[in-house]
């Protein structure tokens, strides 16, 4: 047994096999990857780190297993899950991620990361815990993959209230001990307890308001996007270069690897984050701007770089000086919820109105961006607005009536 100290739930008891999962180089290498990725240009105090999150969560899923009353085999795959869960996160977490999907044909969240990792893999027959078990919880095909992988998991109290911490921002405000003590097994899935919606309500704000002010912050997709075209640049260029052993570095082999890469676009761009001389928005638009058509089909990597080197063609500019960003469009969010008197778990949507108003919030919060040197934001601007087709802005709806 070993007691740890978190600055976010205070004292964490590890015990094996948990401890030995923590001690294998998976789990140290999330010492060396920060959890927001470049959102410590923004919010200077966000350097914690993947290894600290995996502790939380794995903290909250024993809380939970011990709530849902499981047996201790049962507690010991959902806490090898929690703690396995980020391992396949590339240097910078989500920054790198679009990427990483794009040349390795799998995201972060693969369940391949854990089999290819023959250490993970020898701890986990050691304590003759399933590797195909841990995978199931990791994709939601098990019963208590709602503990992790789900509308209500710890992974997502843990991280919006760390964040929360790290950042100084206050809206990542989460009851997750009143969430779990509500929490339940019905009809094979992981459920709400009617005593827990308020507590669901807050997480829902929780997470719509931390996306413009943490996850989507301008300046934060600036630098990712600046840093995903200095990867693709660096692996495009560098003779024998293996993506996947790319993600496996940390974020310190990475910025080593791209400040000193054959390529000098990768350098460049690299040399600008970390003197945060950023590019600058020559676009940024809502939904309301944008085509329905762009909506409705979220374009490829390969596709949104064909659209970079229009508009950069059109502006008479380099085309690694233009980065076009746009996001996936958010999804509704929902949590399965059991009420008194009711024989089915429904959608916390169907008694609670604050749900929608919230997608709709989230909706509204969509961003399409074009960056560029602010020496070029005229140019790239005009370029960008033809070819995307972006419409006027108005602001009559919203205008007050007059009396």
């Amino acid at each position: 047994m070993k007691i740890i100290k978190d600055p976010v739930h205070g004292y964490i008891e590890v015990a094996s096999p948990a401890l030995d999962i923590l001690d294998s180089p998976a789990l140290q290498r999330l010492r060396y990857i920060r959890q927001l990725g470049f959102s410590y240009l923004v919010y200077p105090g966000a350097h914690h780190t993947r290894f600290e999150h995996s502790l939380g969560t794995l903290h909250l899923a024993d809380v939970m297993a011990r709530q849902l009353q499981l047996t201790r085999e049962g507690r010991d795959l959902v806490s090898a899950a929690a703690l396995i869960h980020d391992i396949g996160h590339g240097p910078f977490s989500h920054a790198i991620e679009s990427v990483m999907e794009e040349l390795c044909g799998k995201p972060h969240y693969d369940p391949s990361w854990l089999l290819e990792d023959p250490g993970i893999v020898q701890t986990l027959e050691r304590h003759a815990i399933s590797t195909d078990e841990v995978c199931a919880v990791l994709t939601g095909n098990d019963p208590l993959s709602g503990i992790i992988h789900g509308e209500l998991d710890v992974d997502r109290m843990d991280y919006l209230l760390r964040d929360a911490h790290y950042t100084g921002v206050p809206y990542g405000t989460v009851d997750a001990h009143r969430l779990i003590r509500n929490t339940l097994i019905a009809d094979g899935q992981v459920v709400l307890g009617e005593g827990g919606i308020n507590a669901a309500e807050s997480l829902l704000i929780a997470r719509t308001l931390m996306r413009p002010a943490v996850y989507f912050h301008h300046v934060s997709r600036i630098a990712e996007m600046m840093f995903s075209a200095a990867v693709h640049a660096h692996l495009k260029r560098k003779p024998g270069a293996d993506p996947v052993a790319f993600m496996r570095l940390d974020d310190a082999g990475c910025m080593y690897s791209l400040l000193h890469s054959p390529s000098e676009v990768a350098r460049v761009l690299m040399e600008q984050i970390y003197a945060r001389t950023l590019y600058k928005r020559a676009v940024y638009v809502g939904k309301e701007q944008v085509s329905a058509a762009l909506l409705a089909r979220h374009p490829t990597p390969g596709e949104q770089r064909t659209i970079t080197t229009e508009i950069a063609d059109a502006a008479g500019v380099p085309p690694h000086e233009v980065l076009l960003d746009i996001p996936v469009f958010p999804q509704a969010m929902s949590i399965h919820v059991v009420v008194r008197n009711r024989h089915r778990a429904i959608g916390l949507e169907e008694i609670s109105p604050l749900v929608t108003t919230l997608n709709e919030t989230r909706r509204g919060q969509w961003r399409l961006g074009v960056y560029t040197p602010q020496a070029l934001v005229p140019a790239v601007a005009t370029a960008a607005r033809e070819i995307l087709r972006i419409r006027p802005f108005t602001t009559q709806e919203r205008l007050p009536l007059q009396p």
